[in-house]
C-alpha cells in the first residue's frame, strides 16, 4: 500500500543521488533494439501455422499411411486388382479413421487435462466444439465416399463407423476396448474386399458361364444387344446361349408373329437378367468377405495386441501385455511368410465359380542344381526353393521388417514397462502396421498383388519420416 500522491514503487529509484529509471520507464520489450521500431504481435488470434499443428496433432496425421494398406490387403485377399472403387474405399477408411481420432480426443479430454496437458484440446489450441464437429463430418464423408463405392461396401462401412464411435464414447475403457479396436481395423479390410465386389465380383470372368449352358447376365459383356443380334439368319438362335428351340418352331407363323414371339422372349430374358443382376452382387460380396475373413482376422490379432499394450502408455504398467504383444508379433510373422492358397492361377488371373484350378497353380516350379533326372530337389525350407520363387522371398523380407519394427519395442517394454518405453512400444507397433499389410498383400502371389505390396512397404518410410515432427500417440 502506498500513500495517496506518493510515487508508484517501479517508476523510479534514488541510488547515489541519481534517479534511476525503473521497469515502467524502461524501453518497451516490444521495441526492435536495432530499428527502434515497434513490433507487430497478434493478440487474441493463433498464427495459422500453429493452428495447422495442432489440428495436425489432434488427428495424428503420421498415423494416415497405415490406413491405405487395409483396403489394399483386402483387395489382394479376394485375387483382385485395385480398381477405383478401392481408392473410394481407401477414401472411406482415411475419414473414418480421422473421425475416430478427433472424436477421441474430445472424450478423453478430461483426462488429457491431467496426463496429456500439452493436447490440442486441453491446452486451448482447440475448441472441443471444433473437435466433435470435425468427428461428425469426418464420419459423414467416409459413409459418402462407401456409398459411392457400392452398395456392398456402404454395408461394411456402416458397423465400422459404429464401431469406432462405440470405442471412443463407451468401450474404450473397458475390457472390450482392445476387442472393438480389432474389429475397426478388420472391418476396414473387409471394405477394400467389399469394394472389389461392388464391381462385379473378385475373379468373375466376362465369359462365364451358367449352370444351363448360358453365358451369366452379369459381366457377360452381351446385353440387349447380344440378345437381339442372336437372332440373325437362319435358325432362331437362342438368346444368352439359348437353344435353338427356345421360342419354339417359328416356320409356321407369319412375320408379325415372329415379331412378337421375338419380342416377348427378350422381354423375358431381360426380366431374367435384372432379377439376376440384383442378386449377383450380393453374392459377390459375401464371397469376397469370406476370402477376406483370414486376413481380416490376422491384422485384427495384431491390432488387439497393440491396443492392449497402448492402455497403460501414460501410467506404465505390468509387463504382461509386452510380452503378449512379443508373442503375438512371432505368431503373426510365421503366418504371414506363408503362402495364403487362393482360387487363383499363380499368373494373377481369377478363375470363375466352380472352376478348376490350373495345373500351374499346383505344380511348383523348382530349378534343378544340376542337369539330369537324378538331380536332388532342394527341401521345402532350402533357401535355393525361395530363389525360384519371388513372392516368397517378398513375403519373408516384409515378414521379417514386421517382426523387426513390432518386436524390438514391445521387448523393452516387457523389460522396462516404464511410460516412455511403453509409449515407444506403441508407436513401433503403428508403424509395424504397414510391414504386416503389404505381408498381407504378398501372400495373394500374383502380380498385381507384389506391386501392390511394394508401394504398401514404401510409405513406411514416410510414416517414420512425419512421425519426427507429430507423435502418433
Amino acid at each position: 500500500m502506498t500513500a495517496r500522491g506518493a510515487a508508484p514503487p517501479y517508476d523510479s529509484s534514488e541510488v547515489g543521488g541519481r534517479t534511476q529509471p525503473g521497469p515502467a520507464a524502461l524501453p518497451s520489450p516490444l521495441t526492435s533494439p536495432r530499428t527502434g521500431r515497434q513490433k507487430r504481435i497478434r493478440t487474441g488470434r493463433v498464427s495459422v501455422r500453429a493452428r495447422a499443428r495442432a489440428w495436425a496433432e489432434l488427428l495424428r496425421l503420421p498415423a494416415l499411411f497405415t490406413v491405405p494398406g487395409d483396403a489394399l490387403a483386402g483387395t489382394a485377399a479376394v485375387s483382385a486388382r485395385p480398381t477405383p472403387r478401392t481408392f473410394l474405399a481407401i477414401a472411406s477408411s482415411l475419414c473414418l479413421y480421422e473421425a475416430g481420432m478427433a472424436l477421441n480426443d474430445w472424450a478423453d479430454r478430461d483426462v488429457d487435462a491431467v496426463e496429456r496437458p500439452h493436447r490440442p484440446l486441453p491446452s486451448g489450441r482447440i475448441r472441443p466444439t471444433a473437435a466433435l464437429g470435425a468427428a461428425c463430418v469426418l464420419t459423414g464423408a467416409g459413409l459418402s465416399f462407401a456409398a459411392w463405392a457400392g452398395r456392398p461396401a456402404l454395408t461394411v462401412a456402416v458397423p465400422l463407423a459404429a464401431t469406432v464411435w462405440a470405442y471412443d464414447l463407451a468401450l474404450k475403457n473397458t475390457r472390450l476396448g482392445p476387442a472393438a479396436m480389432a474389429t475397426a481395423r478388420g472391418l476396414d479390410l473387409l471394405l477394400g474386399a467389399s469394394a472389389v465386389a461392388s464391381a462385379g465380383g473378385a475373379g468373375a470372368g466376362p465369359g462365364r458361364r451358367t449352370a444351363d449352358g448360358g453365358a451369366g447376365p452379369v459381366g457377360g459383356g452381351g446385353g440387349v444387344r447380344g440378345v437381339v443380334g442372336s437372332f440373325g439368319s437362319g435358325p432362331l438362335a437362342g438368346a444368352f446361349g439359348g437353344r435353338a428351340d427356345a421360342v419354339g418352331d417359328l416356320g409356321g407363323l407369319g412375320v408379325g408373329q415372329k415379331a412378337d414371339a421375338v419380342g416377348a422372349r427378350v422381354s423375358a430374358v431381360v426380366a431374367e437378367a435384372r432379377a439376376a443382376s440384383a442378386v449377383a452382387p450380393t453374392t459377390a460380396a459375401f464371397q469376397s468377405i469370406r476370402q477376406a475373413l483370414p486376413s481380416a482376422a490376422l491384422l485384427g490379432a495384431h491390432t488387439l495386441a497393440l491396443t492392449t499394450v497402448s492402455r497403460k502408455e501414460a501410467q506404465g504398467g505390468s509387463p504382461l501385455a509386452p510380452l503378449a504383444a512379443l508373442a503375438t508379433t512371432a505368431a503373426l510373422t510365421r503366418l504371414v511368410a506363408r503362402a495364403r492358397p487362393l482360387p487363383t492361377d499363380r499368373t494373377g488371373e481369377g478363375r470363375g465359380h466352380g472352376e478348376p484350378p490350373s495345373l500351374k497353380h499346383r505344380t511348383p516350379t523348382v530349378r534343378s542344381l544340376s542337369p539330369g533326372p537324378l538331380a536332388p530337389l532342394p527341401r521345402r525350407d532350402s533357401p535355393l526353393r525361395l530363389l525360384d520363387d519371388p513372392p516368397a522371398v517378398l513375403r519373408a523380407a516384409l515378414a521379417a521388417a514386421y517382426a523387426v519394427t513390432a518386436a524390438r519395442p514391445y521387448f523393452h517394454a516387457a523389460l522396462n514397462p516404464s511410460p516412455p518405453l511403453t509409449q515407444r512400444a506403441v508407436t513401433g507397433g503403428i508403424r509395424a502396421t504397414i510391414p504386416l499389410q503389404a505381408a498381407l498383400t504378398a501372400r495373394s502371389g500374383t502380380k498385381s498383388a507384389t506391386l501392390t505390396a511394394l508401394l504398401t512397404a514404401a510409405l513406411a518410410p514416410l510414416a517414420t519420416r512425419f512421425a519426427r515432427k507429430v507423435s502418433v500417440t
